[in-house]
This record gives structure tokens, C-alpha cells and sequence, in this order.
């Protein structure tokens, strides 16, 4: 489930997986892949150490009224919105001990695209590293070093509830192995537990 994280611009953002089903994550109104976050995030760890040029990643941008409602749509009586119709699809588990984060949630997809894409389409955002003060802007959040390592280290460990028997995607093993190795300034001292 998403949880609240600190910004310097909006101060709690929310962050995270929303269904245990895809490996869709949310940062408040953006919506983008796991293994999408993660090829930018290790795009980023690559960088040359002086290399403090913007970016762009791709999200899509959901207006509020077509996010849907998380909390109705877990209890499944409230299932509008795009939140709702992918638990329309994908139910909350009746059995709480089969709530976690499906390392093969990536399989979804192409279901999951078609049903975004009905509210929103790709669209570029701005991601500026600033070396100086040790931020991040991600579109219109901006995070310090310390803020960027928690969204991080919440995919590393699959977020709430965490991955499916212990189990992680390649793509987030690959992620991590990035960022602890990069000699990037944003990425010094991060460790992913």
C-alpha cells in the first residue's frame, strides 16, 4: 500500500503500490512502473559525478477525480476510478495472509496500461538532481537525498505488505546493485535494506 513520505515542496507525499497484483507504483497523482522507476533510477546511478543535466521520466498524470478511491476500492464497495477498476480485477485477498506484493506483478502489464490509459497518456516529466544541496526534483516534488533513499528502499523491500515470499523482481535486484555502486553524489551512502 502507498505510504506517506517526505517532500521539501508538498511535505507528505503518498508513494507506493496500490494492488498487490501490478507492479504499478503511485507518487501522489503520477502512476509509472516499478521496472520503469527502476531502469530511471539506475539510469541516474550512472551518471558521470558532475552530471547534474535534467531529465525526463515518463508517468501518467491522473487528474484527482479520475484517481478513484483506495480504501473503497479495498473493501470493494467503491470501485470507480482507475484505483477501482484495477481491484475490479484484482480484489483485496480475503485471507490476510496472501496480502503481498506479487514479484510477477509486472505479468499485468498490458491490462493494467489499457485501464490508465483510458485516463491518462504518457507524459514527460522533469527530474533535476542538484548536487549542491543534495536534492532531487521528480516533476513537482522535490526530495531530499534522505527522502529519494525512502522511496527507494520501499521498493527494495516490496513496500507494505513486502514482496511475496521474500521474493524480488530482477529489475529491483538490478536497482539496487546500481545505487549502493554509483559513484553519483545523490546516491553516496545509500544502502537498501
Amino acid at each position: 500500500m502507498p505510504l506517506s513520505f517526505s517532500s521539501l515542496s508538498h511535505g507528505k507525499v503518498a508513494f507506493g503500490f496500490f494492488n498487490i497484483e501490478t507492479d504499478l507504483l503511485l507518487l501522489n497523482h503520477y502512476f509509472f512502473f516499478a521496472n520503469d522507476f527502476c531502469a530511471a533510477v539506475n539510469h541516474l546511478a550512472d551518471r558521470e559525478p558532475d552530471d547534474f543535466s535534467e531529465l525526463e521520466w515518463e508517468v501518467y498524470p491522473l487528474a484527482s477525480r479520475d484517481i478513484g478511491e483506495l480504501h473503497g476500492a479495498i473493501q470493494g464497495v467503491h470501485l470507480t476510478g482507475f484505483i477501482g477498476e484495477v481491484y475490479g480485477h484484482f480484489p483485496f485477498p480475503r485471507d490476510p495472509a496472501a496480502f503481498k506484493q506479487n514479484p510477477e506483478g509486472f505479468q499485468t502489464r498490458n491490462l493494467i496500461t489499457g485501464l490508465i490509459q483510458k485516463y491518462a497518456r504518457l507524459t514527460p516529466i522533469p527530474v533535476i538532481p542538484d548536487g549542491v544541496d543534495e536534492t532531487i526534483n521528480i516533476g513537482e516534488f522535490l526530495f531530499s537525498r534522505t527522502g529519494f533513499f525512502n522511496l527507494l528502499n520501499y521498493v527494495w523491500v516490496g513496500g507494505y505488505p513486502r514482496w511475496k515470499q521474500g521474493k524480488r523482481p530482477p529489475y529491483v535486484l538490478h536497482m539496487k546493485a546500481t545505487a549502493e555502486l554509483s559513484r553519483y553524489p545523490l546516491f553516496k551512502g545509500v544502502v537498501l535494506r
